[in-house]
C-alpha cells in the first residue's frame, strides 16, 4: 500500500514534466514573436509582411497581441488610387498609437502588399483592396473584425474607433500640422482687406445683395450634397471594381457615398436651382414678353432634366423606390 502515493507522484511527474516543457517553449516562441515584432514596429509604425511573416507571426499561435493587417495593392502598375489614400490614413493612426504614451504590445498595425503576399489574399479568399482585418489575441476574426470600409471611410479618427471596438485600445489620431487652413484663411482676410482698403470711400458692395445671396446659396448647396458627411467620414473618390475595371462614381448604399457623388448631387441641385431663379425671373422682371417666354422654358427644362436626374441618383440608392421622372 506505501507504494501507491509513490506511483500516483512517478504519474504525476511523468505526466506534467512534458506538460510544463510544452508550455515553456509556447512561452519562448511567444516572447520570440512579441520581441520580433516590438523591434519591427521600432523601425516603422507599419510593419510590412509577406506570406511567411503574416503565417508566423499572425496566423500561427501562440498569441496574446492583437494585429490590425491592411490588405492592399499600392503598387503604381494597380492604379488603386483608394489604396494610396487609405495607406495615408493608416500611417497616421499607427504613427499615432507608435509614439503616444500609451503604446504597449497588445497590439500591433501592419501592411500585405498584394504583389508581396498574393498567397495570403487566396488564402483568405479576399479579392477586393484595401480592406482592414483586426486578428485578435485569441481565436479567429470574427464578423466585426472586417472593417466595413464603404459605410464608414478610411479616416484614421474612423480606423481608431472601430481599433478601439474590437480592442480596447483608444488611440488619440495626431495629425503633422497643416498650415493650407491658416494659409487660405489669412489669403482671404488679406483680400478682403486689400478691397476695403482699396475702396474705402465706396463700401456699397459690402451691402450687395446678390453677392450676399449667391455666397449663401454656394453654402447650402454644398452642405445639402453631404460636403460635411465628406469631412467627418473620409471616403474615397470613386471605386474602381479591381476585376472588371468599372469605376462607379455612385456608392449603392444609402448608408454611404462617394465623394464624386457629392459633386454630382452639388451640379444637380445647382441645375433644379438655376431653373427656379429663371421661372422667377420670367414672372417678375419687367423684360419684354419674348425673352421672358425664353427664360420660362428654360428655366422649366432645368428643372426637369437636373431633377430627373437626382431622383435617378435617389432611386439608385434606395432599391425599389417605385417612381420616376422622365428618366430611369
Amino acid at each position: 500500500m506505501a507504494a501507491l502515493p509513490v506511483l500516483a507522484l512517478l504519474l504525476l511527474l511523468a505526466w506534467g514534466g512534458p506538460r510544463a516543457a510544452g508550455q515553456k517553449r509556447k512561452e519562448m516562441v511567444l516572447s520570440e514573436k512579441v520581441n520580433q515584432l516590438m523591434e519591427w514596429a521600432s523601425k516603422r509604425s507599419v510593419i510590412r509582411m509577406n506570406g511567411d511573416k503574416f503565417r508566423r507571426l499572425v496566423k500561427a499561435p501562440p498569441r496574446n497581441y492583437s494585429v490590425i493587417v491592411m490588405f492592399t495593392a499600392l503598387q503604381p502598375h494597380r492604379q488603386c488610387v483608394v489604396c494610396k489614400q487609405a495607406d495615408e490614413e493608416y500611417q497616421i493612426l499607427a504613427n499615432s498609437w507608435r509614439y503616444s504614451s500609451a503604446f504597449t504590445n497588445k497590439i500591433f498595425f501592419a501592411m500585405v502588399d498584394f504583389d508581396e503576399g498574393s498567397d495570403v489574399f487566396q488564402m483568405l479568399n479576399m479579392n477586393s483592396a484595401p480592406t482592414f482585418i483586426n486578428f485578435p489575441a485569441k481565436g479567429k476574426p470574427k464578423r466585426g473584425d472586417t472593417y466595413e470600409l464603404q459605410v464608414r471611410g478610411f479616416a484614421a479618427e474612423q480606423l481608431a474607433r472601430w481599433v478601439a471596438d474590437r480592442t480596447d485600445v483608444n488611440i488619440r489620431v495626431i495629425r503633422p500640422p497643416n498650415y493650407a487652413g491658416p494659409l487660405m484663411l489669412g489669403l482671404l482676410l488679406a483680400v478682403i482687406g486689400g478691397l476695403v482698403y482699396l475702396r474705402g470711400s465706396n463700401l456699397d458692395f459690402l451691402y450687395n445683395k446678390t453677392g450676399w445671396a449667391f455666397a449663401a446659396l454656394c453654402f447650402v448647396l454644398a452642405m445639402t450634397s453631404g460636403q460635411m458627411w465628406n469631412h467627418i467620414r473620409g471616403p474615397p473618390y470613386a471605386h474602381k471594381n479591381p476585376h472588371t475595371g468599372q469605376v462607379n462614381y455612385i456608392h449603392g448604399s444609402s448608408q454611404a457615398q462617394f465623394v464624386a457623388e457629392t459633386h454630382i448631387v452639388l451640379l444637380f441641385n445647382g441645375g433644379v436651382t438655376l431653373g427656379m431663379v429663371l421661372l422667377h425671373e420670367a414672372a417678375t422682371s419687367d423684360m419684354d414678353v419674348g425673352k421672358r417666354k425664353i427664360m420660362c422654358i428654360a428655366g422649366i427644362g432645368l428643372v426637369v432634366v437636373f431633377f430627373s436626374w437626382l431622383l435617378s441618383v435617389f432611386r439608385s440608392k434606395y432599391h425599389g423606390y417605385p417612381y420616376r421622372y422622365v428618366f430611369a
